[in-house]
């Protein structure tokens, strides 16, 4: 099997030939540890891809995710100028932005004298909204007055997953994100002014949210049509540490819910999953009554509240789960040998049930090491030929 038939069987609850390993990378480990410039990766597709590529290919992932949207061919017309301040480079932009891209940790965009761009709740109108795009180019400002999904998103939007399968000719599954009406939300307002909406406006909360996942719907469906083998929902802001269950279940799961079954109608070979951080143990029925096919992260203590023997007694073999390594305390702050020793405890574990990709629960920490990193694929080979 290659790359893109392992994890399809995985994530078809199958067996595969070994365990499949795929992590998702932030952008600043990629920035770290592919030379190419920062700005760059973040800004140019093309280039952005090149690193995807690189660093799959470096710690044999049998996936990549494609978490950022494509981007203008000619954002470089756009620059005023680009300037330097410590380690960090600011792109200034015709429009009188300002985009400060750090060497290892995510750009964030600002106003003039750095005003923030978020916006006030009593400034949203629900209808005037369809998707909001936390990685947008000039951040989270999403466009107004346009819910026409032949013209809201534009036609290179969905060239990272185009050029990622061209590059990986097939050999490597490649999966595009779209993010959860909840997580569009809490980052077009900031977090704390959206958890407050919930309590003073929650009936305007539900009619945004209506909206939005119509957009994500849409989304949803073009990266399946670009090419993606399946789509991660991003929904990091609905664990216990964020909101209650009783919020989940009013505010979560109504909207993933109408988003999976709208990318799966006429499509039945797709396959949508949830990525959603930090405390969700005692939530795991209701992401899976969504209708979802699989489960990101399930961050173990101390990170989350999931133990994954526990996590597996309880959703059997009928959706597929990714991660639960904890990436801070094994990955970044381990040692090869006990990044190793965390990788056999969960092929043990979930291993004989064939529909495990082993994985970070979260995102890859910027500085953590190539050598941990590549202890996953030396684990599975080691369990593989015994």
């Amino acid at each position: 099997m290659n790359g893109r038939e392992r994890i399809c069987a995985a994530m078809r609850r199958q067996t595969p030939d070994r365990v499949p390993v795929m992590c998702q990378l932030s952008l600043g480990h990629y920035f770290l540890q592919t030379g190419l410039p920062p700005a760059d990766i973040w800004h140019d597709t093309p280039t952005y891809v090149e690193a995807l590529v690189m660093l799959q290919r470096r710690y044999d992932f049998d996936g990549i995710l494609v978490n950022l949207p494509g981007r203008d061919p000619r954002w470089r017309e756009a620059l005023k100028l680009c300037t330097k301040q410590d380690s960090a480079t600011i792109l200034h932009w015709k429009n009188g932005l300002t985009t400060t891209c750090p060497h290892d940790d995510n750009p964030h965009v600002a106003g003039p004298d750095g005003a923030s761009l978020h916006p006030f709740f009593e400034e949203l109108i629900p209808e005037d909204l369809y998707y909001v795009d936390p990685h947008d180019q000039y951040g989270v400002w999403p466009p107004l007055n346009n819910t026409n999904p032949e013209t809201f998103f534009p036609a290179w939007h969905e060239d990272g997953i185009r050029l990622a399968c061209e590059m990986t000719q097939g050999k490597v599954s490649i999966h595009g994100e779209i993010f959860s009406p909840f997580s569009q939300f809490m980052e077009l307002l900031d977090y704390s002014n959206g958890l407050m909406a919930l309590m003073e406006e929650p009936e305007k909360c539900h009619a945004i949210f209506e909206h939005l996942a119509e957009g994500a719907i849409a989304l949803g469906r073009r990266k399946r049509a670009a090419g993606a083998d399946a789509v991660l929902i991003s929904s990091a802001f609905t664990g216990a540490g964020f909101i209650s269950r009783e919020h989940y279940a009013e505010f979560e799961q109504p909207y993933l819910s109408r988003i999976v079954q709208g990318i799966k109608k006429d499509d039945g070979a797709a396959i949508v999953y949830l990525h959603t951080c930090g405390a969700i143990g005692d939530r795991l029925d209701l992401m899976e009554q969504t209708g979802i096919d699989g489960l990101d992260t399930l961050d173990p203590p101390p990170l989350g509240t999931v133990e994954l023997e526990a996590a597996i007694a309880r959703l059997g073999n009928r959706i597929f789960i990714k991660g639960n390594l904890d990436p801070v305390h094994s990955l970044l702050n381990g040692t090869v040998t006990q990044v190793r020793e965390a990788c056999h405890e969960r092929l043990s574990i979930a291993s004989p049930g064939g529909a495990y990709i082993l994985s970070t629960a979260c995102s890859v920490a910027p500085h953590t090491s190539p050598e941990n990193i590549a202890q996953l694929r030396a684990a599975v080979d080691e369990v593989s030929q015994h």
